[in-house]
């Protein structure tokens, strides 16, 4: 398992980032489009989804995967979809759902494997989450407040003593004064000495910093239908001071000897896939496509896509004091 830290990263492979952007549009016959949240959006509107898979280094970063979230109003409406040309066969998947599909079909190309890094939308779904560790992929990501899990050094009961009559019980248990608790109420118990600042890069007018926490828990999301403990993890908390309340919550499969600085370092990459949006629609057109289609507007986002990779690539060549340096 690498080591969760900068070096690691860039030697080892990359960040894989999941994300969804949105894309407003009128009335109700552009491919997929619904009234939705859109998460670049920050509300509920009227827009197309697509959901994004990014690797990403220090350096820089690029989408690899690229799909319209279909809404399920869309899939029951089948005239409306193929005229639209949604493909027939088609069904319908969360947007967790598309990402774990566009991280298997990154993991069959060959693509070097990266920590995987996703807000709490995807992050805060337990079989997400699991289903990455399945894949064989480390992960650090947003969760809600209300996520529960078992405070350090707690873990559910074992199974009921077998009373010698019918199946022995394989269930995990929960008893009044022995369950889990929401993450919120697990950061208020916290002592004072376990916030450190911590500054994980460079601003472009200051240096990023903020007060985090980070203690060892197993997350407890039904697990009184498991027969086995969950593994420990990593959960981060983000609380800033002069802030009422803590600002985010994390959950990594970090190794146990990583430092906090690495745990923050890694969870803020997340800026990258941003960065990667905020490019793409400003300066290489990506929300400018103004056909209907599926088509066409997948065309229209590769197109986008690989100019903005060009210029990556060409940003890439430049050496920190802005000269060519020689690729093999």
């Amino acid at each position: 398992m690498p080591a969760l830290d900068a070096h690691a990263a860039e030697e080892n492979g990359y960040y894989w980032i999941i994300d969804d952007t949105g894309f407003p549009k009128k009335g109700r016959h552009s491919v997929e489009v619904a009234r939705q949240y859109g998460g670049q959006l920050g509300k509920q509107d009227n827009c197309q989804v697509a959901v994004s898979l990014s690797i990403a280094t220090q350096r820089g970063s690029l989408p690899i995967a690229w799909q319209l979230y279909v809404p399920k109003e869309w899939i029951d409406d089948r005239e409306r979809a193929r005229y639209a040309g949604t493909p027939d066969d088609l069904t319908f998947e969360t947007k967790p759902q598309i990402a774990l599909a566009q991280l298997r079909e990154a993991i069959a190309s060959g693509i070097a494997p990266g920590i995987v890094l996703a807000d709490a939308g995807y992050g805060d779904k337990t079989a997400f989450r699991e289903s990455i560790t399945e894949l064989g992929l480390l992960y650090a990501v947003g969760i809600r407040p209300g996520t529960s899990v078992w405070a350090p050094g707690m873990e559910p009961l074992p199974p009921k003593p077998w009373s010698g009559r019918g199946k022995p019980p394989t269930l995990l248990r929960r008893a009044p004064g022995h369950e889990p608790i929401a993450v919120k109420e697990l950061d208020m118990q916290l002592p004072v000495n376990a916030w450190q600042s911590v500054t994980w890069r460079e601003g472009s007018n200051a240096a990023l910093s903020s007060r985090f926490a980070a203690v060892r828990v197993r997350p407890a999301h039904r697990d009184y239908w498991r027969s086995a403990v969950r593994d420990e993890e990593w959960l981060l908390i983000e609380w800033p001071d002069g802030k009422t309340e803590p600002l985010k919550y994390f959950l990594a499969t970090a190794p146990e000897e990583a430092t906090l600085e690495q745990l923050v370092f890694v969870t803020k990459m997340r800026w990258r896939i941003e960065r990667d949006y905020q490019d793409l629609k400003q300066e290489f057109g990506l929300g400018h496509h103004e056909g209907r289609g599926w088509r066409g507007f997948h065309h229209h986002a590769t197109l986008s896509i690989a100019s903005y990779a060009f210029l990556m690539a060409q940003r890439l060549r430049m050496r920190p004091d802005g000269r060519d340096k020689k690729l093999p």
